[in-house]
C-alpha cells in the first residue's frame, strides 16, 4: 500500500520545484505574512509579439490591477480586482451570479476557486516574468530558441515551469462531475454484475492449487480470458503496489485486487491505469511505455495493424501530452487526455436530438387503453402487410375452392361408394397440387419478376418477398402430399382391394378392369410408380434446400458431407425437371379419368413451364453476349475477392440490385448471385465475394494462383490488373436482377444497414447517391454561372431556349439523408470499400450521407483495453483526419451499435418522415430492426419501412 500513497503524494503536489508546496491552494507559510505579501505585490500584464516565423517575442511586462478568472478557470465570467485578502475573498462585491445562489456549498466552493487560482496566478506570475525576460517561446509551448548564456539547464527549467503552468490549469479545469462524465467508463471488468464476487471466489476455488492462485490463470479468474495479456498487466501493476512481485496470491489477496479492480473512483481507476503502464514506478511514463500500452490494448482487441504502428501513434500522444519535450508524462497528463476525449471526436457526433422530441414520440401510447392500444397494433399491421394479406388469402381461397370444386365432382362418382371420403380428400388435394406445382415458378423467373417491379403491380404485389412466397408454395405443397399420397395409399386403396367382387363389378369393372387389382398392382402401376418417384425426389430436394443442408449447418462425415453447402442445394432443385416430366405422365394415366380433355395436369403446367423454360434459354444466350473483360482482380483481408470488369453496352442496372457470376474454370453449371457494388454511372462492373461455401473457396484459389502480391502503395493482399503476366480466368454474366435496395429513391431517408459481406448491396447505393450530388451541384453551379452571365439586351428566344433546358437541369433528390451502418468483426474488412468510403467523405459536401463503422472485435467505448485506443483514435482523426482502424476518414466505433438508440435518433431528427430501413446479413437481426420498425411507427409519425434482401 506504500505504492499507493506515493503515487497519491505525487498527484497531489501542486508546488513548483524550488518553492514550498502549496496546500489547498496557499502557500505553506502563516496567513499573516501571507496577508502582508499579497497587499504589496502587484499582478503583471505580459505583451507577446508573434512573429512570421512561429516565434513569440516578449515585448514588455508591466503591473496590472486586474486579473481574469476566466483565463484560468476557462468560465465564470468573473473578474477579480485590487489585492486579495488571506482568506481568498476578492475586495470588490461578488459577482450577482454568485450573490443571487440561494445555496452556500456553491458559494463556498466559488470562493476556494477564486482564492486558489489567484493564489496560483500570483505565484506564477513572478516566475513567468522572470523568465521571459530570459527566452523566448514557440507558438507550441516548446521552446525552440533558447539564450547561449542560459544554456541546457535554463531550458530545462523553463520547459518545467510551462509544463507547472499547464497543470494548475488542468487542475483547475478539473472537476468531479467532469471527470466521473469522462472516466465513468474505464472500467476493467466489462459487466460488473452484484454478485461477480461470488462468480469470481467459485473460479478461485476452481483454478487454485494449494489455495494459491498463479498468475497465468488470474484472467480467467477474473472472467478476462479473452484478454490474457491484458490482465497479467494488471495483475503485476497491482502486485507492485504491494511492493511485491509474486508469482501466486492467496484468495484474501484475491479479493484485495477484485476491489481495486472494481472501485467506482474516479482517481482509482485512473491509477490502477497509469500503473499498468508505468513499469518502472517512478512516476513518469516514457515513450516506450506508452508503445508497450498501446500494443498490448491493440492485442487485446485483435488490431493487429495497431500493433505494427503502436510507435507511430506512442509519438502521437507523447506529441500531444508532451509539448515541452520533456521525454515523459505523468498522471494528471493522461487524465487530462481522457478529459478532453469528448472535444476530439466532436468531429464524428452525428444525429443531434433531444429528449424533449422523443418524449413526445412515445406520449402517444402512454394515454391510451388496452383495446386502443390492441386496435392501433392491429391497424399497423394491416397497413404494414396488407400487400402480402390480400395475396395470401387469394391464394388460399383458390386452394379451397379448387379442393370443394374437385370434392364435390367425384362425390358424384361411383367410386365414392366404394371409396367413400378418402378418395374425396386425395383428389381435392390432388387438384391444389397441380395448381401449386404451376404456381412455384413464377417466383423464380426472376428477369419477369425484375420487370414486374417497375409496372404499377408493384403498388399492390409484394415483389420482394418472392423468395418467400416460393417457400410459402412448396409448404403447401408438402401438405398437398400428404393429403393425396397418404389417403391413397393408406385408405382409399385397402378400401378398394377389400370391396367384395359383386360391388366391384358393378361400381368399378369401368375404370379398374375386368379383374379387381391387389394393392400391389395399384403401387406398380403407371401411376403408383410415378407419384411414388415424385414423393422420393421432392423429399430429397426439399431436404436439402432447408437451411441447416443448404447453409452447411449440419456437419457430416465424408462421403456425405456432400449432402451439405449450396452445392447439393443447388443440383438437388434441378431433380425438379424429372419431377415435372413424372408428373405430366403421371396425370396421362388417372384411373378415375378417361377423357383427355378432362386431364388437366398440362393445363396447369402449360404457361408457367413454358414461361420458365424461356427464362432459363433468355438466361443461357444473354450469358454469351455479355462478354467481359476482367478489368481487376484484388484479395483482400476476410477472405473477400473482388472482380472488376468492364461494362457491356447492353448492361443496363439500378443501384441495390444483383447479377448471377459463372466461372467455368470452377465449374461449368453454376450460377451465383452476387450483389452489384458499382454504381450505374461507373464505367465499370464490381462485385465482391466473401469465401463461404465450396463454390467460393474454389473462386478464390483459382483467382489465387493468376494473382501477385501487390506493389507498393496498392491494397489488397493479392493483386492483378492489365500489366499482370498469368492469363486471369474466364467470367460470365447474367442479369441485372429485381431486389429489394433498388427502390431507395423513393425515400426521404435512408437507413442502410450491413453486416460484414452484406454490406456490399450499399455501396452501390451510396456511390449513385454520390454521384447524383456532384451531378446536382454541379448543374446548380452551371445554373448559377449562366444567369450571372446572361445579357439582357440578347433576344427573348435565347432565353425561351435557356428556360426550356433548366427544368431537366434541375433534378430534385427526394432523399435528403442517408445514414450507413456497417458493422463487421474484423478490421481488414475495411479495405474491402475503403476508397469509396474515402471518396464519400470528401465529396459530400451538403452533409447528405453519414456513415458508420462498428467493429465488434474492440471492447465497447469505456472499456478500460479500449481505452487508449479511443485516445489514439480520437488525436489521429483531430490531426491527420485518418481513422486508426479503418483507414478511412469515417470514424470507427467499438463494439456494436446501440439500434434502439439509433432509430430514436433518426425518428426524432426526421420527424413526418418516410424512411426506408434495408438491411442485409445475418436473420437474427432482421427481426430485431423489424420490430423496432414497428414500435417506432406506434410512437410517433415517422414511418418506417423495413426491406431484407433475399437471393
Amino acid at each position: 500500500m506504500r505504492g499507493i500513497a506515493k503515487h497519491e503524494r505525487r498527484w497531489a503536489s501542486d508546488s513548483v520545484p524550488g518553492d514550498p508546496p502549496v496546500i489547498g491552494g496557499f502557500s505553506s507559510e502563516t496567513e499573516s505574512e501571507n496577508s502582508s505579501s499579497v497587499a504589496a505585490e502587484e499582478y503583471v500584464e505580459v505583451t507577446l509579439d508573434l512573429q512570421d516565423d512561429d516565434t513569440i517575442i516578449l515585448r514588455s511586462v508591466e503591473p496590472a490591477t486586474a486579473i481574469s478568472i476566466d483565463d484560468l478557470v476557462g468560465g465564470g465570467g468573473m473578474m477579480i480586482e485590487g489585492p486579495v485578502s488571506a482568506s481568498g475573498s476578492a475586495s470588490t462585491s461578488r459577482s450577482p451570479t454568485i450573490r443571487r445562489s440561494s445555496s452556500n456549498r456553491i458559494l463556498q466552493f466559488s470562493q476556494e476557486l477564486k482564492a486558489e487560482a489567484v493564489a496560483k496566478a500570483r505565484q506564477f506570475s513572478q516566475e513567468l516574468k522572470a523568465e521571459l525576460k530570459k527566452f523566448s517561446w514557440s507558438h507550441g509551448h516548446a521552446p525552440r530558441a533558447f539564450s547561449s548564456a542560459s544554456g541546457t539547464t535554463s531550458g530545462m527549467d523553463s520547459a518545467l515551469a510551462a509544463r507547472q503552468l499547464r497543470r494548475q490549469r488542468a487542475q483547475l479545469d478539473r472537476t468531479r462531475s467532469g471527470a466521473q462524465k469522462a472516466l465513468r467508463g474505464l472500467r476493467f471488468i466489462s459487466h460488473n454484475k452484484a454478485n461477480a464476487w461470488n462468480e469470481v471466489e467459485s473460479n478461485f476455488y476452481k483454478l487454485a492449487k494449494d489455495g494459491y492462485l498463479y498468475r497465468a490463470d488470474f484472467a480467467q479468474c477474473i472472467g478476462m480470458k479473452d484478454s490474457k495479456e491484458f490482465a497479467l498487466e494488471m495483475f503485476d501493476a497491482l502486485s507492485r503496489r504491494r511492493r511485491l512481485k509474486v508469482d501466486k496470491i492467496s484468495k484474501e489477496e484475491l479479493y484485495e485486487y477484485w476491489s481495486q479492480i472494481t472501485d467506482q473512483s474516479f482517481d482509482s481507476r485512473l491509477q490502477i491505469f497509469f500503473d499498468m503502464v508505468d513499469k518502472n514506478e517512478d512516476g513518469r511514463i516514457a515513450e516506450e511505455e506508452v508503445k508497450e500500452i498501446i500494443m498490448l490494448s491493440a492485442s487485446a482487441n485483435k488490431l493487429s495493424r495497431l500493433k505494427e504502428q503502436a510507435e507511430e501513434y506512442a509519438a502521437l500522444i507523447m506529441e500531444e501530452l508532451d509539448p515541452e519535450r520533456l521525454g515523459y508524462i505523468e498522471l494528471w497528463q493522461l487524465e487530462t487526455l481522457l478529459l478532453q476525449k469528448d472535444t476530439y471526436l466532436n468531429y464524428s457526433q452525428a444525429l443531434s436530438y433531444t429528449s424533449q422530441a422523443l418524449s413526445q414520440n412515445l406520449q402517444g401510447l402512454r394515454k391510451r387503453n388496452t383495446i386502443r392500444r390492441m386496435s392501433t397494433k392491429l391497424l399497423y399491421f394491416y397497413q404494414e402487410n396488407w400487400k402480402r394479406i390480400w395475396v395470401l388469402t387469394l391464394w388460399i381461397l383458390i386452394m379451397i375452392g379448387l379442393f370443394i370444386w374437385k370434392f364435390l365432382q367425384y362425390k358424384q362418382k361411383s367410386a365414392y361408394i366404394v371409396m367413400g371420403y378418402c378418395l374425396l380428400t386425395a383428389k381435392g388435394a390432388a387438384e391444389t397440387l397441380k395448381f401449386n406445382m404451376a404456381l412455384i415458378l413464377f417466383p423464380v423467373c426472376r428477369n419477369t419478376i425484375t420487370w414486374l417491379r417497375s409496372t404499377k403491380l408493384s403498388h399492390f404485389i409484394p415483389f420482394d418477398d418472392n423468395i418467400n412466397f416460393h417457400k410459402t408454395i412448396a409448404a403447401g405443397i408438402v401438405i398437398g402430399i400428404i393429403l393425396h399420397a397418404g389417403n391413397h395409399l393408406a385408405c382409399d386403396f385397402p378400401r378398394l382391394i377389400n370391396e367384395a367382387d359383386s360391388v366391384y363389378s358393378r361400381l368399378l369393372v369401368n375404370d379398374f378392369g375386368n379383374n379387381k387389382p391387389t394393392y400391389g398392382d395399384l403401387v406398380k402401376g403407371p401411376e403408383g410408380v410415378t407419384g411414388i418417384l415424385m414423393v422420393i425426389l421432392m423429399l430429397i430436394a426439399f431436404t436439402l434446400a432447408t437451411r441447416w443442408f443448404r447453409r452447411g449447418l449440419i456437419k457430416l462425415p465424408k462421403p456425405f458431407d456432400r449432402l451439405t453447402g449450396f452445392n447439393a442445394f443447388w443440383y438437388s432443385h434441378h431433380l425438379f425437371v424429372i419431377v415435372y416430366i413424372l408428373l405430366i405422365v403421371h396425370g396421362m394415366f388417372l384411373y378415375l379419368v378417361h377423357k383427355w380433355y378432362k386431364k388437366t395436369t398440362w393445363m396447369y403446367l402449360a404457361v408457367p413451364v413454358l414461361l420458365y423454360a424461356g427464362e432459363r434459354t433468355l438466361r443461357f444466350f444473354r450469358s454469351g453476349l455479355y462478354t467481359v473483360r476482367l478489368l481487376k482482380v484484388a484479395i483482400y483481408p476476410g477472405n473477400v475477392l473482388t472482380l472488376q470488369m468492364s461494362k457491356p453496352s447492353q448492361f443496363h442496372y439500378k443501384s441495390g440490385q444483383y447479377m448471377f457470376v459463372q466461372c467455368p474454370a470452377v465449374s461449368p453449371f453454376e450460377w451465383h448471385p452476387f450483389s452489384i457494388t458499382s454504381a450505374p454511372g461507373d464505367d465499370y462492373l464490381s462485385v465482391h465475394i466473401r469465401q463461404l461455401g465450396d463454390w467460393t473457396q474454389e473462386l478464390k484459389r483459382v483467382f489465387s494462383e493468376a494473382c501477385e502480391c501487390p506493389e507498393v502503395g496498392k491494397s489488397g493482399l493479392l493483386r492483378a490488373d492489365g500489366t499482370t503476366k498469368k492469363s486471369l480466368p474466364k467470367l460470365l454474366i447474367d442479369g441485372p436482377y429485381g431486389a429489394p435496395a433498388q427502390d431507395y429513391q423513393k425515400y426521404d431517408v435512408l437507413l442502410l444497414v450491413g453486416l460484414g459481406i452484406g454490406a456490399t448491396p450499399f455501396i452501390s447505393i451510396l456511390k449513385d447517391l454520390l454521384n447524383t450530388i456532384v451531378k446536382m451541384e454541379e448543374q446548380a453551379d452551371s445554373a448559377s454561372d449562366l444567369s450571372r452571365n446572361s445579357d439582357l439586351s440578347v433576344g427573348s428566344s435565347e432565353q425561351n431556349s435557356s428556360n426550356k433546358i433548366s427544368p431537366r437541369r434541375k433534378k430534385t433528390l427526394r432523399t435528403t439523408n442517408a445514414y450507413f451502418y456497417w458493422v463487421t468483426r474484423e478490421q481488414g474488412s475495411f479495405d474491402w470499400f475503403k476508397g469509396v468510403m474515402n471518396e464519400v467523405a470528401d465529396l459530400d459536401q451538403r452533409g447528405v450521407i453519414e456513415m458508420h463503422n462498428y467493429l465488434t472485435s474492440v471492447y465497447e467505448e469505456g472499456d478500460a483495453r479500449s481505452a487508449l485506443i479511443t485516445m489514439v483514435q480520437a488525436l489521429n482523426h483531430a490531426k491527420n483526419g485518418v481513422d486508426i482502424v479503418s483507414g478511412t476518414r469515417v470514424r470507427t466505433h467499438f463494439a456494436r451499435p446501440n439500434w434502439k438508440k439509433v432509430f430514436s435518433k433518426t425518428c426524432t431528427k426526421h420527424a413526418n418522415a418516410r424512411i426506408g430501413v434495408f438491411y442485409c446479413g445475418v436473420p437474427v437481426l432482421a427481426k430485431e430492426l423489424s420490430q423496432l420498425c414497428k414500435e417506432y411507427n406506434q410512437k410517433g409519425t415517422t414511418r418506417f419501412e423495413f426491406h431484407k434482401e433475399h437471393f
